[in-house]
Order: structure tokens, then C-alpha cells, then sequence
């Protein structure tokens, strides 16, 4: 399937691809914005931002921007992460120009009306107590602030209370205005929809935008010290998170790295640690690992929950099977089978359009370019098991790694 890229005057980028059977067109603008990208008196407000744009724009009230695509079967969205900010729709392909103004108007003329941040403030403030009381996701965030401590990749995507009960009118716009760089923004396309009739929905209205240079430059991370707490919880069973920084987006070695990642704790259930943890000892009931590249570090993530009574257990099988891979080089067969199995998994998640748009959009934002599926499964196959192996020796080196453990009260 043919990819299409333009560029405007203004520097937006617009990024589709043709998909002829299916009758749905996906698309959304991605924005290199997120929370990272905040003071420590802004924590929060990338998210906020995110929020607000459903709130009313200068032509339509929040009834309008909720209705106007659900009615007709669609659906409207939009999520914050460290590095992006994306509104995004999936409609039927009769109303993709519907869909294509309705997000450009809430990604550029949201006028955050000041009694609909007093509404939305307390629906955040729910949204951090709702995280707090579900111990799963508050020992990830956690994690976060012990290994990226005293940086913005450590604070929590929804802010604090303080800050977010702080913020008013004129923050947002003044954030938007210091961060919005319209080369750092993206238009992406998937779907039944010709490239010409993409175009005619949103060219026009995009390159009215007047071009726009943000002076902004983002903080490297480089202080890292690993750490070791542990906290009494209200939880039930202890939960354990091990975490250290990793490979970024630029560096060469990120797609053995996820390599090295699936195999060990992936999402498939013949990963190691499942394999070791769940199904020959039943200390857990998941166990997963995760690799999240940045713009300039990465992050390697391992989490699962057992009973006190099995935690040192399970917690010595984790570096176990991490030493195993760093101490012991994976045989033919073995290799062959998680290279199969990894890209495998890319194929299959191709299938996912709205994502796929998504991940286009972020592509072309970090890279300049969309490489096609077939040039990343070349890196994997190419990855020798000496690569994994030295890979394993420098990310799984126990020294270099943070526990965070929750325990029973």
C-alpha cells in the first residue's frame, strides 16, 4: 500500500495511506508536545490541554464537538503521553470532512472556556484519585519519579493536585504558545479515502495556519541513580516494579533491544518470565515487561504482583532469568523463533488501522520518515544472538536496576 507524505508552507505535515477494503478512514493530528515538555508549575497540563479541547471551541459548545461524530457511528478521541499530544477520529469514509474540521477545530480553536476548566478540574481530580487507589498503575508511575528523579519524564502525566487545581485560562494558551511548532505537528490518514479527497478535507484549512517556530528545547536526562524502595500500601498482595533507563528512539540498537524485551517478558504467554513465573511456579497471575523509547533515553520496565510470601522467591526468578540472558547466548533455534514470533506481532498490529494511522503520525514526527514494516523486520532478522546477548549484559546488570516494592500494610 502506497504511503503519501506532504509538507506546507507552513511546515505540517500530512501523511496518508489508501486502505480499499474497509469502509472506516481513521485520522488525527499529533502534536510533539507532552508532559515532558511542561514546568514543574505546568505538571498536568499537556493532559488538562487534552481534556480541555472538548470543552468548546470558537464555533462549537461541548455538546456540538461530543455529538457531531457519535451521532453518525464515530467516535472522537485523544490521549497525552510524555512526548505527544493526539486528537484523533474513526468515522465512516462518507464522513471523513466531518471529521477532519471537527479536529481541526478543537486542535486549533479551543478557547478553554473558564467555567468548563472549573468542571473539568474536578473530573481530573477523580481521574488521580481513581489511579491511586488501583496499585497497579500508581507503582508504574512511581517508578517513573525513582528512575527519571528530578526530570520532567518522572512526573505524572495528570499533574499533582496543587497544580492542577492552579491552572487557569490563560496557562493553556500560553503553553500552546510557547510549545505548538508547526513543523513539530502532523496530519495522518488511514483509511478508504483517495490521497486527493484527504487533501481536499484539510489542506486548506491547515495552511491558513501561520507558520510558527517554538525556541523551546527539551532537557536531556543523564543523572541516573538506581534506587531501592520499599512501601507499605493498602494492597492485598506485595507488587514489585524494575525499572532502569534504556535506548532512545535515535539509537541503533532499539529494535534488538525490543527484541531482548520480548523474549524475556513480552506479551506473549511463552515469554520467560510468564513461562518461569506463572506456569512452572504460580507465584503470579501476569508478569510483563515493557520498553518505551524517548527522544533521548528509553525506558525498561518489568511489574508483577504475588504474595508476600513468594515475593523474594519471585523476585530472585526475575534476575535469574535476566542473568541467564545476559550470561548464556540464545541458540539458533531459539533466535529464529522470537524473530518469527516479534514479527509476527508487527504484522498482526498493522491490522489495527486507527493505530497504525497513529503511529505514522509519530513516525514522521520522530524520524522524518515512515520506514516500511518489511526494512524493520530486516533489523530483526539480522539480529545476531552475540547482539542480544551483549544488550542483555548492560541493560540487565543488576547494579544499574531500581526495585520499587509495595507491600501489605
Amino acid at each position: 500500500m502506497e504511503l503519501n507524505i506532504k509538507e506546507l508552507s507552513n511546515g505540517i505535515r500530512i501523511v496518508h495511506q489508501e486502505v480499499t477494503h474497509t469502509r472506516l478512514v481513521h485520522c488525527g493530528f499529533i502534536l510533539d508536545i507532552g508532559s515532558r515538555d511542561e514546568s514543574k508549575e505546568q505538571e498536568g497540563l499537556a493532559h488538562f490541554w487534552e481534556h480541555m479541547a472538548f470543552k468548546g471551541t470558537k464555533k462549537r459548545k461541548t455538546f456540538h464537538i461530543l455529538n457531531r461524530l457519535e451521532s453518525l457511528g464515530g467516535e472522537l478521541n485523544a490521549y497525552t503521553t510524555k512526548e505527544k499530544v493526539c486528537f484523533y477520529a474513526s468515522t465512516l469514509k462518507e464522513h471523513y470532512t466531518k471529521a477532519s474540521e471537527l479536529l481541526f477545530d478543537i486542535t486549533f480553536n479551543s478557547t478553554f472556556p473558564e467555567k468548563q476548566i472549573e468542571k473539568e478540574r474536578q473530573v481530573i481530580l477523580e481521574e488521580m484519585a481513581m489511579y491511586r487507589d488501583s496499585p497497579d498503575d500508581a507503582i508504574q508511575d512511581e517508578l517513573d519519579e525513582l528512575v527519571f528523579e528530578n526530570h520532567a519524564l518522572g512526573r505524572n502525566i495528570l499533574g499533582t493536585e496543587q497544580t492542577v487545581g492552579s491552572f487557569t485560562q490563560q496557562d493553556f494558551f500560553d503553553f500552546i504558545s510557547t510549545r505548538l511548532d508547526t513543523s513539530r505537528l502532523v496530519f495522518s490518514v488511514v483509511g478508504n479515502i483517495s490521497f486527493s479527497k484527504a487533501l481536499h478535507g484539510i489542506e486548506g484549512p491547515l495552511s491558513q495556519i501561520q507558520t510558527k517556530r517554538s525556541l523551546y528545547v527539551r532537557s536531556n536526562f543523564n543523572t541516573y541513580v538506581p534506587k531501592i524502595k520499599i512501601q507499605e500500601r493498602d494492597v492485598s498482595q506485595s507488587l514489585c516494579a524494575i525499572g532502569r533507563p534504556a535506548y532512545s528512539l535515535y539509537d541503533k540498537s532499539r529494535f534488538k533491544l525490543y527484541l531482548l524485551n520480548n523474549i524475556l517478558g513480552g506479551p506473549s504467554m511463552n515469554s520467560r518470565l510468564n513461562l518461569m513465573l506463572r506456569e512452572k511456579h504460580g507465584y503470579v497471575y501476569s508478569i510483563e515487561s515493557s520498553y518505551q523509547p524517548f527522544s533521548d533515553i528509553g525506558f525498561l520496565g518489568i511489574y508483577f504482583g504475588t504474595e508476600g510470601k513468594t515475593l523474594k522467591k519471585a523476585q530472585a526468578l526475575v534476575l535469574k532469568e535476566m542473568s541467564k540472558m545476559a550470561n548464556t547466548k540464545l541458540g539458533t533455534l531459539q533466535l529464529h523463533m522470537a524473530k518469527e514470533q516479534a514479527i509476527g506481532q508487527m504484522a498482526m498490529a498493522e491490522e489495527n488501522y486507527s493505530a497504525l494511522m497513529l503511529v505514522y503520525g509519530k513516525s514522521l514526527l520522530d524520524h522524518g520518515k515512515v520506514d516500511p514494516l518489511e526494512s524493520i523486520f530486516d533489523q530483526i532478522r539480522n539480529t545476531t544472538a552475540e547482539e542480544i546477548q551483549e544488550i542483555a549484559q548492560e541493560m540487565f546488570n543488576p547494579d544499574q536496576l531500581t526495585f520499587l516494592t509495595y507491600i501489605p500494610q
